[in-house]
């Protein structure tokens, strides 16, 4: 039945297109019953689809055969229906966007039927996400989650259009890969024809686009997917997507300048909004001494202040907590509340901050109120400093009467998570974020390397290809600690959304960089002696950046989280709960790809 019915009638519109100019036309409309209802002998459904919903009426006076069909509908039956538009007159539904006109049934085809559903579908659903991971293909029938992926999906062909007419070519790296040692943990692959051997699953492109430049392609693009074997949060998943890039000839300008078109295209064909350029920058130092953060959110102007010198040249000031830092190589900084912002903050919510930053790590936090002549208030600091030292801090703090001060001292590392995710909450939680604002900076000249206690040596920040500014070569072998790369992100709103660096081409460079790491050519050459080899050839000048597909998607939907721009997400574990993998396998199995589980799991 069904069958004859698609030879003989076509969709004409999605149900969520249609408006009062399509009134008097002929329509055929498919999808799903969202809700019926039996008004007075007459049954209207909401009929839904991946554009919205359409309100359908059956009537006897309008056919008796669909009519009474229509007695049977149930939700989530799947359906077509022939009909006419006309006007709802009075009976205007301003919520939705076809709520002028409704549908005139002449015509009902029932393709299947629907079992009750374990949830409402519905974006006000009240189910948890359990169950909603479990029937995941009954949860992506919500509208609002049909919307992210549309422009999920808009996204994604407005980079290939950018791409593709700025002259880049589009290019396919393997996923399955030699297992390289550092940066994220890999998963393994074990190689049925190679017993013993394993490929690992890419976590990026890295090497493959560096090669594509030695190569000549030397503009590249890829929507690739990526995997990592890490734990789990909301914002990651073990599989993702990256828009990879790498350009050959080129300098930081060049990426900034081209990325920024990207974005700029991006926001203006997803949400018709057009971007301010050239973005913002700022230092990776003026950051984190500002803000806390390696990825600020400057929609609102609270700034870290450093109070290392000012207390040092008072030793102290009289606080211990103070002299105890300052003793042991620390820091000092504080954050100021302004006082127009403050009175919203009382001192029982105060209280409640302490709580907050011990998620951070801290032990506290210390805190006081100014009152008027500078005094300090409602803090057991007033108790000890002295009016020398707190002079000197309000004044290099610009404190005012009324303003709030919120301490943190210790490690440099520690201080900043900890006022940096404060800044970030309190900019929340007292309404400071303009949200009507797209943000973007680029953050620049990072450290080329971090410095591991636990180790006592040095290693790569970002990976061991990134070029060092050439000012900085000769720091690789007096102080790694100050050589600054030539890496950049991309941030919007105070999120991450890009990351790249140029990368080291010249063979002296890339000997210095290894010796700073601990390295010989030999030990580099175990893990990536094809790449060394390759570089042999003339490598070109070289750069690039990465951008998180799920990111931006979250960021251009307003989701809460990347399960709402994921179609089959992970859940924290790791574990699909709707077709439940990863599930065991047989001892057949395993004796194939030559593996012998230790123990019981």
């Amino acid at each position: 039945m069904s069958g004859q019915f698609l030879t003989e009638v076509k969709r004409t519109h999605y149900a969520g297109n249609l408006r009062s100019t399509d009134i008097g036309n002929e329509v055929v409309l498919m999808g799903w019953v969202g809700t019926r209802r039996d008004h007075g002998g007459r049954v209207f459904i909401d009929l839904r689809d991946r554009t919205g919903i359409a309100q359908v009426v059956f009537g006897p006076d309008i056919n008796g055969e669909a009519h009474a069909l229509a007695d049977q509908l149930r939700s989530e039956f799947c359906i077509a229906i022939v009909g006419r538009v006309i006007s709802r007159g009075e009976n205007i539904n301003a919520k939705i966007p076809t709520g002028e006109i409704e549908v005139e049934a002449q015509r009902l085809q029932v393709f299947s039927r629907s079992d009750t559903p374990p949830f409402e579908i519905s974006d006000d659903s009240e189910a948890g996400e359990t169950v909603r991971f479990k029937h995941r293909y009954l949860d992506l029938r919500r509208p609002a989650l049909q919307q992210n992926f549309l422009r999920r999906s808009k996204l994604c062909k407005a980079t290939r259009d950018y791409f593709g007419e700025s002259g880049f070519v589009e290019l396919e790296t393997p996923f399955m890969v030699k297992y390289t040692p550092g940066g994220a943990r890999n998963f393994l692959v074990p190689s049925r024809l190679n017993p013993g051997h394993f490929y690992a699953l890419a976590e990026s492109p890295q090497i493959f686009k560096q090669l594509f430049m030695v190569a000549g392609f030397d503009r590249y693009y890829q929507i690739v997917r990526c995997f990592r074997d890490e734990d789990l949060r909301l914002d990651r998943q073990p599989e993702f997507t990256q828009i990879d890039v790498e350009m050959s000839f080129i300098a930081e300008e060049d990426v900034y300048h081209t990325m920024e078109g990207l974005i700029a295209h991006i926001w203006k064909e997803v949400l018709d909004v057009e971007i301010k350029r050239p973005f913002a920058r700022l230092k990776y130092e003026t950051a984190m001494a500002h803000y806390g953060v390696d990825k600020p959110d400057l929609r609102f102007d609270l700034q870290l202040c450093d109070l290392t010198e000012v207390l040092k040249t008072h030793g102290g000031g009289g606080v211990p907590l103070f002299s105890g830092a300052l003793e042991q190589k620390g820091i000092i900084k504080a954050l100021r509340i302004p006082a127009e912002h403050a009175t919203s903050l009382s001192r029982a919510e105060a209280d409640k901050l302490e709580e907050f930053v011990k998620g951070f790590g801290a032990r506290g936090l210390a805190r006081c109120k100014l009152g008027e002549n500078g005094d300090w208030v409602s803090s057991p600091l007033s108790k000890s400093v002295t009016p020398e030292a707190r002079a000197a801090v309000n004044q290099a703090l610009s404190a005012r009467t009324g303003d709030f001060v919120f301490f943190q001292f210790g490690r440099p590392k520690l201080v900043n998570a900890v006022l940096g995710g404060l800044r970030l909450h309190l900019g929340q939680k007292l309404n400071l974020i303009d949200k009507s604002q797209w943000n973007f900076l680029w953050v620049t000249e990072f450290p080329m390397f971090d410095y591991s206690e636990e180790n006592k040596t040095f290693v790569a920040a970002h990976h061991p290809f990134t070029a060092p500014r050439s000012e900085d070569v000769p720091l690789l072998s007096t102080d790694p600690g100050a050589v600054r790369a030539r890496a950049y992100d991309l941030v919007l709103n105070g999120n991450e959304i890009a990351g790249g660096s140029l990368r080291i081409y010249e063979r002296d460079v890339q000997a210095k960089v290894f010796a700073a790491l601990g390295l010989s050519e030999e030990d580099f050459r175990a893990k990536f002696g094809f790449l060394l080899d390759a570089f042999r050839y003339g490598p070109p000048p070289h750069g690039g950046i990465a951008f998180g597909v799920d990111r931006l998607a979250m960021l251009l939907t307003g989701a809460d989280s990347l399960r709402d721009v994921i179609a089959f997400p992970k859940t924290q574990k790791g574990t699909d709960l709707m077709t439940d993998a990863p599930t065991q396998v047989s001892d057949a199995q395993l004796e194939e790809l030559f593996i012998r589980l230790k123990g019981p799991i």
